[in-house]
Protein backbone atom coordinates (compact mmCIF):
# COMPACT_ATOMS: atom_id res chain seq x y z
CA UNK A 1 0.00 0.00 0.00
CA UNK A 2 3.17 2.34 0.71
CA UNK A 3 4.76 1.73 -2.69
CA UNK A 4 1.51 1.79 -4.89
CA UNK A 5 -0.26 4.52 -3.21
CA UNK A 6 2.21 6.68 -1.48
CA UNK A 7 5.65 6.77 -3.01
CA UNK A 8 4.78 8.96 -5.80
CA UNK A 9 3.00 11.59 -3.40
CA UNK A 10 6.41 11.46 -1.00
CA UNK A 11 8.75 11.57 -3.58
CA UNK A 12 6.98 14.28 -5.02
CA UNK A 13 6.67 16.44 -1.92
CA UNK A 14 10.12 16.10 -1.15
CA UNK A 15 10.79 17.04 -4.65
CA UNK A 16 9.13 20.31 -4.19
CA UNK A 17 10.76 21.14 -1.02
CA UNK A 18 14.43 20.71 -1.94
CA UNK A 19 14.65 20.02 -5.75
CA UNK A 20 12.76 22.47 -7.08
CA UNK A 21 10.18 19.89 -8.16
CA UNK A 22 12.59 18.33 -10.36
CA UNK A 23 11.00 14.51 -10.02
CA UNK A 24 12.97 13.17 -13.67
CA UNK A 25 13.63 9.44 -13.03
CA UNK A 26 12.17 9.43 -9.53
CA UNK A 27 8.68 8.29 -10.05
CA UNK A 28 7.00 4.97 -10.02
CA UNK A 29 3.96 5.92 -11.84
CA UNK A 30 2.08 2.67 -11.20
CA UNK A 31 -1.30 2.43 -11.45
CA UNK A 32 -3.51 1.89 -8.45
CA UNK A 33 -4.91 -1.61 -7.54
CA UNK A 34 -8.86 -1.34 -7.03
CA UNK A 35 -9.94 -1.80 -3.64
CA UNK A 36 -6.04 -1.67 -2.22
CA UNK A 37 -6.97 0.27 1.10
CA UNK A 38 -9.78 -1.99 1.39
CA UNK A 39 -7.90 -5.14 0.69
CA UNK A 40 -5.19 -3.70 3.12
CA UNK A 41 -7.07 -2.97 6.32
CA UNK A 42 -9.24 -6.30 5.91
CA UNK A 43 -5.96 -8.52 5.98
CA UNK A 44 -4.68 -5.95 8.89
CA UNK A 45 -7.16 -6.95 10.92
CA UNK A 46 -7.36 -10.48 10.71
CA UNK A 47 -3.10 -10.29 11.34
CA UNK A 48 -3.59 -7.60 14.56
CA UNK A 49 -6.01 -10.16 16.33
CA UNK A 50 -4.19 -13.60 15.83
CA UNK A 51 -1.16 -11.42 17.00
CA UNK A 52 -3.13 -9.92 20.11
CA UNK A 53 -4.20 -13.73 20.41
CA UNK A 54 -7.93 -12.20 20.30
CA UNK A 55 -8.50 -14.35 17.17
CA UNK A 56 -6.59 -18.04 16.13
CA UNK A 57 -4.95 -18.43 13.39
CA UNK A 58 -7.47 -20.05 10.71
CA UNK A 59 -6.00 -23.36 9.52
CA UNK A 60 -7.85 -23.83 6.35
CA UNK A 61 -6.56 -21.74 3.22
CA UNK A 62 -9.74 -22.07 1.28
CA UNK A 63 -11.72 -20.13 4.67
CA UNK A 64 -8.24 -17.78 4.49
CA UNK A 65 -8.74 -16.30 1.13
CA UNK A 66 -12.32 -16.27 1.04
CA UNK A 67 -11.79 -13.82 4.09
CA UNK A 68 -9.61 -11.69 2.48
CA UNK A 69 -11.02 -11.55 -1.34
CA UNK A 70 -14.82 -12.01 -0.85
CA UNK A 71 -15.98 -10.20 -3.81
CA UNK A 72 -18.99 -8.61 -3.27
CA UNK A 73 -17.00 -6.06 -0.49
CA UNK A 74 -13.47 -6.52 -1.91
CA UNK A 75 -13.08 -3.11 -4.00
CA UNK A 76 -15.15 -0.77 -1.82
CA UNK A 77 -15.86 -1.83 1.57
CA UNK A 78 -17.21 -2.46 4.16
CA UNK A 79 -13.89 -3.51 6.05
CA UNK A 80 -15.04 -6.62 7.34
CA UNK A 81 -13.21 -8.29 10.78
CA UNK A 82 -11.57 -11.73 10.71
CA UNK A 83 -13.81 -12.64 14.13
CA UNK A 84 -17.41 -12.09 12.01
CA UNK A 85 -16.08 -13.62 8.79
CA UNK A 86 -14.14 -16.77 9.45
CA UNK A 87 -16.84 -18.10 11.81
CA UNK A 88 -19.43 -17.70 9.15
CA UNK A 89 -17.14 -19.70 6.27
CA UNK A 90 -16.39 -22.18 8.56
CA UNK A 91 -20.11 -23.22 9.50
CA UNK A 92 -22.00 -25.02 7.12
CA UNK A 93 -24.84 -22.86 5.20
CA UNK A 94 -27.60 -23.46 3.59
CA UNK A 95 -30.10 -21.31 1.56
CA UNK A 96 -32.29 -18.77 3.67
CA UNK A 97 -35.09 -17.77 1.01
CA UNK A 98 -35.75 -14.98 3.42
CA UNK A 99 -32.53 -14.15 4.08
CA UNK A 100 -31.85 -13.75 0.01
CA UNK A 101 -35.52 -12.14 -0.62
CA UNK A 102 -34.16 -9.22 2.22
CA UNK A 103 -30.51 -9.08 0.40
CA UNK A 104 -32.68 -8.43 -3.00
CA UNK A 105 -34.54 -5.73 -1.01
CA UNK A 106 -31.07 -3.97 -0.27
CA UNK A 107 -29.79 -4.37 -3.61
CA UNK A 108 -32.49 -2.51 -5.18
CA UNK A 109 -32.28 0.59 -2.33
CA UNK A 110 -28.64 0.26 -3.18
CA UNK A 111 -29.21 0.64 -6.96
CA UNK A 112 -31.86 3.73 -6.48
CA UNK A 113 -28.77 5.28 -4.18
CA UNK A 114 -26.66 5.08 -6.70
CA UNK A 115 -27.93 5.27 -9.78
CA UNK A 116 -30.85 7.06 -9.46
CA UNK A 117 -29.09 10.04 -7.28
CA UNK A 118 -25.25 9.82 -7.06
CA UNK A 119 -24.48 9.64 -10.81
CA UNK A 120 -27.31 11.94 -11.46
CA UNK A 121 -25.21 14.56 -9.08
CA UNK A 122 -22.07 13.68 -10.54
CA UNK A 123 -22.96 14.77 -13.86
CA UNK A 124 -23.81 18.53 -11.83
CA UNK A 125 -20.77 18.55 -9.17
CA UNK A 126 -18.59 17.68 -12.18
CA UNK A 127 -19.94 20.29 -14.42
CA UNK A 128 -19.81 23.33 -11.79
CA UNK A 129 -16.52 22.60 -9.93
CA UNK A 130 -14.62 21.96 -13.92
CA UNK A 131 -15.97 25.20 -14.40
CA UNK A 132 -16.87 26.91 -10.74
CA UNK A 133 -14.36 30.30 -11.08
CA UNK A 134 -17.50 30.93 -13.66
CA UNK A 135 -20.45 30.30 -11.59
CA UNK A 136 -22.43 31.60 -9.23
CA UNK A 137 -22.26 31.75 -5.74
CA UNK A 138 -25.52 30.14 -4.80
CA UNK A 139 -24.64 27.47 -8.01
CA UNK A 140 -21.35 26.77 -5.81
CA UNK A 141 -22.74 26.05 -2.67
CA UNK A 142 -25.93 24.16 -4.70
CA UNK A 143 -22.48 21.65 -5.91
CA UNK A 144 -21.43 21.45 -2.77
CA UNK A 145 -24.67 20.17 -1.31
CA UNK A 146 -25.10 17.49 -4.19
CA UNK A 147 -21.57 16.63 -3.94
CA UNK A 148 -22.29 15.47 -0.31
CA UNK A 149 -25.55 13.78 -1.35
CA UNK A 150 -23.77 11.96 -4.40
CA UNK A 151 -20.42 10.68 -2.12
CA UNK A 152 -22.71 9.42 0.23
CA UNK A 153 -25.64 7.78 -2.25
CA UNK A 154 -22.45 6.34 -3.86
CA UNK A 155 -20.16 4.72 -0.91
CA UNK A 156 -23.41 3.83 0.66
CA UNK A 157 -25.12 2.32 -2.30
CA UNK A 158 -22.36 0.23 -3.23
CA UNK A 159 -22.04 -1.07 0.68
CA UNK A 160 -26.02 -2.14 0.47
CA UNK A 161 -25.38 -3.58 -3.07
CA UNK A 162 -22.43 -5.38 -1.31
CA UNK A 163 -24.35 -6.29 1.96
CA UNK A 164 -27.25 -7.22 -0.07
CA UNK A 165 -24.97 -9.51 -2.72
CA UNK A 166 -23.56 -11.64 0.54
CA UNK A 167 -26.91 -12.55 2.01
CA UNK A 168 -27.69 -14.32 -1.38
CA UNK A 169 -24.60 -16.41 0.01
CA UNK A 170 -25.89 -16.46 3.20
CA UNK A 171 -23.03 -14.39 4.76
CA UNK A 172 -24.02 -11.37 7.28
CA UNK A 173 -21.80 -8.07 6.82
CA UNK A 174 -21.35 -5.34 8.74
CA UNK A 175 -23.68 -1.87 8.18
CA UNK A 176 -21.80 0.72 7.07
CA UNK A 177 -23.75 3.30 6.75
CA UNK A 178 -26.51 4.45 9.36
CA UNK A 179 -28.01 7.83 7.96
CA UNK A 180 -25.03 9.86 8.66
CA UNK A 181 -27.07 13.46 7.60
CA UNK A 182 -29.58 12.70 10.74
CA UNK A 183 -26.68 13.27 13.22
CA UNK A 184 -26.90 16.08 15.75
CA UNK A 185 -23.29 16.76 16.27
CA UNK A 186 -20.01 15.49 14.06
CA UNK A 187 -18.96 12.60 16.75
CA UNK A 188 -22.47 11.12 16.21
CA UNK A 189 -21.65 11.95 12.34
CA UNK A 190 -18.45 10.02 12.32
CA UNK A 191 -20.24 6.98 14.51
CA UNK A 192 -22.28 6.59 11.49
CA UNK A 193 -20.19 7.53 8.30
CA UNK A 194 -18.45 4.73 6.84
CA UNK A 195 -18.63 2.27 10.20
CA UNK A 196 -16.26 0.16 9.20
CA UNK A 197 -13.27 2.05 8.21
CA UNK A 198 -14.17 4.28 11.70
CA UNK A 199 -13.97 1.65 13.96
CA UNK A 200 -10.85 0.12 12.21
CA UNK A 201 -9.25 3.02 13.12
CA UNK A 202 -11.01 3.12 16.71
CA UNK A 203 -9.93 -0.59 17.50
CA UNK A 204 -6.36 -0.92 16.05
CA UNK A 205 -5.06 2.71 16.26
CA UNK A 206 -7.32 4.93 18.70
CA UNK A 207 -7.40 2.28 21.83
CA UNK A 208 -3.72 1.10 21.40
CA UNK A 209 -2.17 4.72 21.78
CA UNK A 210 -4.36 4.77 24.98
CA UNK A 211 -8.13 6.31 23.73
CA UNK A 212 -10.05 8.85 26.08
CA UNK A 213 -8.05 7.73 29.28
CA UNK A 214 -4.93 9.38 28.73
CA UNK A 215 -3.86 12.95 29.64
CA UNK A 216 -5.60 16.04 27.56
CA UNK A 217 -2.71 16.34 25.89
CA UNK A 218 -2.49 13.02 24.52
CA UNK A 219 -6.27 12.64 23.75
CA UNK A 220 -5.81 15.47 21.41
CA UNK A 221 -2.62 13.95 19.80
CA UNK A 222 -4.63 10.77 19.07
CA UNK A 223 -7.72 12.92 17.87
CA UNK A 224 -5.88 14.20 15.17
CA UNK A 225 -3.71 11.26 14.42
CA UNK A 226 -7.06 9.23 13.82
CA UNK A 227 -8.30 11.85 11.69
CA UNK A 228 -4.98 12.64 9.66
CA UNK A 229 -4.42 8.76 9.31
CA UNK A 230 -7.93 8.50 7.97
CA UNK A 231 -7.67 11.46 5.72
CA UNK A 232 -4.44 10.07 4.32
CA UNK A 233 -5.95 6.64 3.64
CA UNK A 234 -8.61 8.29 1.26
CA UNK A 235 -5.65 9.15 -1.05
CA UNK A 236 -1.86 10.35 -1.20
CA UNK A 237 -3.23 14.67 -1.48
CA UNK A 238 -2.96 16.97 0.67
CA UNK A 239 -6.43 17.91 0.28
CA UNK A 240 -7.07 14.61 2.05
CA UNK A 241 -5.03 15.74 4.94
CA UNK A 242 -6.65 18.96 5.35
CA UNK A 243 -9.75 17.38 5.27
CA UNK A 244 -8.81 14.49 7.99
CA UNK A 245 -7.50 17.76 10.02
CA UNK A 246 -10.62 19.63 9.86
CA UNK A 247 -12.79 16.79 11.08
CA UNK A 248 -10.04 16.43 14.13
CA UNK A 249 -10.64 20.47 14.62
CA UNK A 250 -14.09 19.79 14.94
CA UNK A 251 -14.33 17.05 16.82
CA UNK A 252 -12.01 17.93 19.53
CA UNK A 253 -13.80 19.98 21.83
CA UNK A 254 -16.64 17.52 21.69
CA UNK A 255 -14.14 14.72 23.03
CA UNK A 256 -12.60 17.22 25.49
CA UNK A 257 -15.69 17.99 27.08
CA UNK A 258 -16.93 15.01 27.06
CA UNK A 259 -19.39 14.88 24.98
CA UNK A 260 -18.90 12.68 22.17
CA UNK A 261 -21.11 10.18 23.55
CA UNK A 262 -24.15 12.41 23.70
CA UNK A 263 -26.28 11.08 20.70
CA UNK A 264 -26.15 7.45 20.54
CA UNK A 265 -29.57 6.42 19.65
CA UNK A 266 -31.66 7.14 16.92
CA UNK A 267 -32.74 11.10 16.68
CA UNK A 268 -36.34 12.26 17.44
CA UNK A 269 -36.29 8.38 19.12
CA UNK A 270 -40.05 7.32 19.82
CA UNK A 271 -41.41 10.24 17.89
CA UNK A 272 -42.67 10.77 14.04
CA UNK A 273 -40.75 13.98 13.84
CA UNK A 274 -37.78 15.92 15.42
CA UNK A 275 -37.90 18.88 17.86
CA UNK A 276 -36.64 22.05 16.12
CA UNK A 277 -33.67 22.40 18.05
CA UNK A 278 -32.68 19.00 16.48
CA UNK A 279 -33.64 20.04 13.47
CA UNK A 280 -30.69 22.73 14.07
CA UNK A 281 -28.63 20.77 15.20
CA UNK A 282 -28.50 18.20 12.08
CA UNK A 283 -28.22 21.40 9.64
CA UNK A 284 -25.39 22.67 11.74
CA UNK A 285 -23.59 19.16 11.50
CA UNK A 286 -24.74 18.86 7.85
CA UNK A 287 -23.32 22.49 7.01
CA UNK A 288 -20.18 21.75 8.80
CA UNK A 289 -19.77 18.24 6.88
CA UNK A 290 -20.17 19.75 4.06
CA UNK A 291 -17.16 22.55 4.29
CA UNK A 292 -15.48 19.56 4.71
CA UNK A 293 -16.49 17.57 1.64
CA UNK A 294 -15.54 20.83 -0.39
CA UNK A 295 -11.77 19.72 1.09
CA UNK A 296 -12.37 16.50 0.01
CA UNK A 297 -13.85 16.84 -3.86
CA UNK A 298 -10.69 20.02 -4.85
CA UNK A 299 -8.16 18.44 -6.19
CA UNK A 300 -5.44 20.97 -4.83
CA UNK A 301 -5.46 22.83 -1.83
CA UNK A 302 -5.26 26.32 -3.93
CA UNK A 303 -8.25 24.88 -5.78
CA UNK A 304 -10.48 24.94 -2.29
CA UNK A 305 -9.30 28.03 -1.24
CA UNK A 306 -10.43 29.36 -4.46
CA UNK A 307 -13.80 27.32 -4.21
CA UNK A 308 -14.25 29.35 -1.04
CA UNK A 309 -13.58 32.50 -2.14
CA UNK A 310 -15.93 32.28 -5.33
CA UNK A 311 -18.58 30.61 -2.81
CA UNK A 312 -18.42 33.44 -0.54
CA UNK A 313 -17.71 36.44 -2.89
CA UNK A 314 -19.75 35.88 -6.32
CA UNK A 315 -23.28 37.01 -6.52
CA UNK A 316 -26.10 34.32 -6.17
CA UNK A 317 -29.13 33.64 -8.12
CA UNK A 318 -31.72 30.78 -8.67
CA UNK A 319 -29.09 27.83 -8.89
CA UNK A 320 -31.71 25.21 -9.83
CA UNK A 321 -32.35 24.44 -13.56
CA UNK A 322 -35.28 22.26 -14.90
CA UNK A 323 -32.55 19.24 -15.34
CA UNK A 324 -32.03 19.41 -12.00
CA UNK A 325 -35.27 19.27 -10.34
CA UNK A 326 -35.66 14.75 -11.31
CA UNK A 327 -32.92 14.13 -9.04
CA UNK A 328 -33.80 16.83 -6.40
CA UNK A 329 -37.20 14.53 -6.05
CA UNK A 330 -35.19 11.57 -5.74
CA UNK A 331 -32.87 13.24 -2.72
CA UNK A 332 -36.21 14.24 -0.96
CA UNK A 333 -37.73 10.91 -1.78
CA UNK A 334 -34.25 9.42 -0.49
CA UNK A 335 -34.47 11.83 2.65
CA UNK A 336 -38.31 10.30 3.86
CA UNK A 337 -37.71 6.79 3.32
CA UNK A 338 -34.74 6.91 5.40
CA UNK A 339 -36.07 9.01 8.06
CA UNK A 340 -39.11 6.36 8.25
CA UNK A 341 -36.90 3.85 8.21
CA UNK A 342 -34.29 5.27 10.31
CA UNK A 343 -34.69 2.52 13.24
CA UNK A 344 -34.26 -0.62 10.64
CA UNK A 345 -31.30 -2.41 8.97
CA UNK A 346 -31.55 -0.94 5.77
CA UNK A 347 -34.09 1.28 4.02
CA UNK A 348 -36.14 -0.94 2.22
CA UNK A 349 -36.61 -3.43 5.02
CA UNK A 350 -40.87 -3.97 4.79
CA UNK A 351 -41.05 -6.02 7.27
CA UNK A 352 -43.94 -4.11 8.73
CA UNK A 353 -45.53 -3.75 6.06
CA UNK A 354 -48.13 -7.05 5.37
CA UNK A 355 -49.96 -6.04 1.78
CA UNK A 356 -47.92 -7.65 -0.90
CA UNK A 357 -49.38 -5.21 -3.44
CA UNK A 358 -47.96 -2.55 -1.21
CA UNK A 359 -44.38 -4.12 -1.13
CA UNK A 360 -44.17 -4.94 -4.63
CA UNK A 361 -45.53 -1.21 -6.39
CA UNK A 362 -42.97 0.39 -4.14
CA UNK A 363 -40.22 -2.37 -5.60
CA UNK A 364 -41.40 -1.54 -9.42
CA UNK A 365 -41.27 2.39 -8.56
CA UNK A 366 -37.97 1.87 -7.71
CA UNK A 367 -36.76 -0.28 -10.44
CA UNK A 368 -38.93 2.13 -13.14
CA UNK A 369 -37.18 5.53 -11.92
CA UNK A 370 -33.64 3.36 -11.92
CA UNK A 371 -34.16 3.12 -15.46
CA UNK A 372 -35.75 6.48 -16.15
CA UNK A 373 -33.21 8.61 -14.14
CA UNK A 374 -30.28 5.99 -15.61
CA UNK A 375 -27.16 7.94 -17.25
CA UNK A 376 -23.95 6.44 -18.62
CA UNK A 377 -21.42 7.03 -15.87
CA UNK A 378 -17.89 5.15 -14.63
CA UNK A 379 -17.92 7.27 -11.20
CA UNK A 380 -17.51 5.00 -8.17
CA UNK A 381 -15.82 7.67 -5.82
CA UNK A 382 -14.25 4.86 -3.32
CA UNK A 383 -13.13 2.69 -6.17
CA UNK A 384 -9.91 4.78 -5.90
CA UNK A 385 -9.08 4.36 -2.67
Amino acid sequence: MGVFKYYDFFVTSFANLFLGGNTDGLLLKIILPVGISFYTFQALSYSIDVYREKLPAVRDIVQFFAFVSFFPQLVAGPIERAANLLPQFAAPRRFDCDTAVDGMRQILWGLFKKIAIADNCARIVDATFGSYQTQSGSTLALAAVLFSVQIYCDFSGYSDIAIGTAKLFGIRLMRNFNCPYFSRDIAEFWRRWHISLTTWFRDYVYIPLGGSRVSKSKIVRNTFVIFLLSGFWHGANWTFLAWGAYHALLFLPLILLGKNRKYTGAVAENRRLPSLREVGQMLLTFVLAVVGWILFRAETITQAADYFRHLVTAPWDNPIRDDIWPTILCILALLVVEWVQRYKPHALELSGIRSHILKFSIYYALILVIFLCYITSETFIYFQF
